[in-house]
């Protein structure tokens, strides 16, 4: 939040002197950085809650809804900065100062590399999901700077404006890829998206290494924030002993916790041949 603060200020000094489409687009992009980071630290404080008798399952959640509105205010600052670049198509101004722009851009690239680098710590320190996607999410903002530190340069020297206009363009396009891609992240936590098909095959492989198992079902898989829930019935001899058979049930579970250290799991044992009944199931 502090990187986005500063950075704001360098940019929005830059934009009015310069009067670049470009520096106005990454002014945007900081502010925000700035909100995301602001409604990401309170969501990830709101996830790390732990369970209440009202939320047996945690406030893992408040991450994805966080996501949600993000998705939101992203979108429409890209909505914003598009009908700004309409308007300067349409009434041209010259980029003035190029110097100041091309000051400010490598004063953000390494502001930026220095972030990357903390959060790089962070993330091997912590496992963070949250940390390394936003990491990511700078990753590109780093690659942002470049573009419009050179489009500001380029406008100068060729005198040609379209070149400013472009790269404002390109980073509005950029935003509304950001936008679709938290929104549908965050929106498949909250409607409980499985885990991707490789976790889920890991469970799978996990349970056969076991001998007496004879079959596995009703695997269903979730995440919410930082947990994942993980629940599956095993099949198992019904000549096993209740207490063998419980037994094998906790190994199972034991590995499948090793596998998944930060997963929730509830494992049902059935004997091998006894009709279930699913009250999910449509079929009965």
């Amino acid at each position: 939040m502090s990187v986005a603060a500063i950075l704001i200020v360098a940019k929005g000094l830059a934009w009015i002197v310069t009067d670049s489409v470009s520096m106005l687009s990454s002014l945007v992009d900081s502010a925000l950085d700035l909100v995301s980071s602001l409604i990401t630290f309170i969501a990830i404080q709101q996830a790390l809650v732990p369970a209440d008798k009202d939320h047996r399952f945690g406030h893992g959640k408040a991450e994805a809804l966080a996501g949600v509105a993000q998705a939101g205010f992203i979108a429409a600052s890209a909505g914003g900065l598009l009908l700004t670049v309409v308007d300067r198509f349409l009434h041209p101004h010259p980029v003035q100062a190029e110097a100041v722009g091309l000051a400010v851009s490598a004063f953000a690239l390494v502001l930026t590399f220095g972030l990357m680098l903390f959060q790089s710590y962070v993330v091997r320190r912590t496992s963070s999901i949250a940390i390394g996607a936003d990491k990511a999410h700078y990753t590109t903002d780093f690659v942002t700077n470049i573009a419009v530190g050179a489009g500001i340069v380029a406008t100068v020297r060729l005198q040609e404006p379209l070149i400013d206009l472009a790269v404002a363009l390109g980073i509005a396009v950029y935003l509304v890829t950001s936008a679709w891609t938290i929104g549908r992240t965050s929106i498949d936590v909250l409607m409980d998206r499985e885990l991707p098909d490789a976790d889920r095959q890991r469970v799978v492989e996990t349970v056969h290494r076991h001998g007496q198992v004879k079959g596995i079902h009703d695997l269903r898989t979730r995440s919410a924030g930082l947990t994942k829930f993980i629940q599956l019935h095993i099949e198992l001899d019904p000549a096993l002993g209740f207490v063998e058979a419980h037994a094998i049930g906790d190994r199972i579970e034991a590995e499948i916790e090793e596998a998944f250290p930060d997963a929730e799991i509830i494992l049902h044992v059935d004997p091998t041949g006894v009709a279930e009944r699913h009250p999910r199931d449509p079929a009965g």
